[in-house]
């Protein structure tokens, strides 16, 4: 099952909130060479290089259909690629990701080998979600875990690669990092109902989950999801708060 690139603009505005903030910590300077891994469908890829006088920008995803729709942001300084974030090579001033990191296993030994890919004096910026506590993913959890989605999925269930953001800062440390910065935001969103938290996570966390599953067990599999929630939320609005944690690191000159 393919990512849905109007799935995950159904919350267009509030998933391009973090990217402002995460914005603000790049250290802007003319001509860097700058890779956003998991740009997803571009729109913020743009706007990135677009504040970065005479940069050269690349974006990069897994995604043919969310590539598809970047290509139409293309334009002289500003390219896009299909590849896996986890394997970058190359030498970069500034290696950018706005809620992409999360898909990549083992962050202690990704974290170094993204820092190893900066050229000294560039900076690492990342913001990756930290909502992996709240009750809707851990309904996915024990909707997971029950049959015939237990059976289907093979007992499978994704375990976040998140760490805390101390431990990030530890390891940008003990990497010789300078100017650490990291921290962790709540974002207040409120949502309709409980179906529109169903919807949010549809088009993200449970990603995995759709491409796992039988075609005839996934629309169950939300169905059930929803039921549940509908139990904590059974009228609307819903106040949906969603951490995120915010990470810069300067490699030394």
């Amino acid at each position: 099952m393919p990512w849905n690139p109007d799935r995950y603009h159904q919350f267009q505005a509030q998933r391009s909130a973090p990217f402002d903030d995460l914005l603000a910590l790049v250290h802007a300077r003319p001509g860097l060479r700058v890779v956003d891994l998991g740009c997803g469908t571009g729109e913020l890829t743009r706007c990135l290089a677009d504040v970065l006088p005479g940069c050269d920008a690349l974006g990069l995803d897994l995604s043919p259909e969310m590539l598809e729709r970047a290509r139409a942001h293309a334009r002289p300084g500003l390219r896009f690629e299909q590849g896996d974030q986890a394997a970058l090579r190359g030498t970069w001033d500034l290696i950018f990701s706005n809620a992409a990191l999360q898909w990549s296993e083992d962050h202690a030994a990704l974290l170094p080998r993204l820092f190893a890919c900066l050229a000294p004096g560039g900076q690492l910026a990342v913001q990756v979600p930290s909502n992996h506590a709240h009750v809707s993913y851990r309904t996915i959890l024990e909707i997971a875990g029950q049959d015939p989605f237990r059976g289907a999925l093979g007992s499978w269930t994704r375990t976040t690669p998140v760490l805390p953001p101390e431990t990030y800062a530890d390891l940008l440390f003990r990497l010789g990092a300078e100017e650490i910065v990291a921290f962790e935001k709540v974002y207040p969103h409120v949502l309709e109902n409980a179906q529109a938290v169903v919807d949010w996570i549809s088009g993200t966390v449970l990603v995995p989950y759709f491409e796992r599953l039988p075609e005839a067990l996934r629309s169950d599999f939300s169905s059930a999801i929803l039921r549940r929630l509908q139990a904590i939320w059974p009228e609307g609005p819903v106040f949906y708060p969603f951490k995120r944690i915010f990470l810069s690191a300067i490699r030394p000159r």
